[in-house]
């Protein structure tokens, strides 16, 4: 009785694991991206001139904010933001950019904000990232050679996916960004017992495309982020071709990187884009 009930109890334990690790493969962009359309603020809020921006994309569009700084031959900076958040939650970075001169497109991937609701997936923010950049280039018609890209979190992958599809941009800036998604799963340990080799499909390799990287890259992190450890900016940046920079902000953990880095954050942004332009 009791070996028939321990084979029925391993049979349903088997049994959850494939069925578990057939849907984490299958289901997997549900558990790296979190859409939210609604926007908690506008760049009104900063008292910011802004023109809501609608790419076109595969008959959807593709929502975003532009800023213009007050000179036109500023530089500007294309914005992407992690997997949680949505425009709404940037016009505070916004700012800060503003502060400094620069203009400004904020975009919302498909699935966020007022964007077209398609569930996103790795594919579809590298095409949102490059439609955005082609919107500057054609559209506006500012040169690559005068374009920033910033990326936070998961928007740092996609910052580093377009910088290597288009190495002319000025310099790429990416803050609290990881090596790859497979780097990220393996460094919990409930993930383990899973096979990851097979499992991962939205792979955001960072950490191979940054060998090839043919533009300068700033590399922000927060000493004390528990999202995604420093040690991956760390590799992040052994691994990039030179000219690179790696800053790590005290106390800063994923998401208060700006705010706690203050004076010291504005000056190496401010840094990077000077000597970038210059060049």
């Amino acid at each position: 009785m009791l070996k028939k009930f321990t084979l029925i109890v391993l049979g349903i334990l088997v049994t959850l694991y494939i069925s578990t690790t057939i849907l984490l493969r299958w289901r997997q962009n549900r558990l790296i991206f979190f859409p939210d359309s609604n926007l908690r603020s506008t760049p009104q809020e900063y008292n910011l001139d802004y023109q809501d921006v609608w790419i076109d994309l595969e008959q959807e569009q593709i929502h975003g904010w532009w800023i213009p700084a007050a000179q036109t031959t500023a530089p500007t900076v294309l914005y992407f933001h992690g997997n949680a958040s949505n425009n709404g939650d940037l016009t505070e970075i916004a700012a800060i950019f503003h502060s400094l001169g620069l203009a400004v497109l904020l975009i919302d991937y498909r699935g966020y904000g007022k964007s077209s609701p398609t569930f996103p997936n790795e594919t579809r923010v590298y095409q949102d990232a490059e439609a955005a950049w082609q919107y500057l280039t054609t559209q506006l018609q500012i040169r690559p050679q005068r374009i920033f890209v910033y990326g936070h979190s998961l928007g740092g992958a996609i910052a580093l996916h377009l910088a290597s599809k288009q190495p002319q941009m000025a310099g790429l800036i990416v803050e609290g960004t990881f090596t790859s998604m497979q780097d990220l799963a393996n460094s919990i340990p409930l993930w383990q017992i899973f096979p990851m080799d097979w499992l991962i499909t939205q792979h955001f390799d960072s950490i191979t495309k940054i060998k090839a990287l043919q533009t300068p890259i700033l590399i922000l992190h927060g000493k004390a982020d528990q999202t995604i450890p420093v040690s991956m900016a760390k590799q992040l940046y052994a691994a990039a071709p030179e000219p690179k920079q790696l800053v790590v902000i005290d106390q800063a953990n994923h998401n208060n990187l700006p705010e706690l880095g203050g004076q010291q954050y504005l000056f190496n942004l401010q840094q990077f884009v000077q000597s970038a332009i210059s060049n």
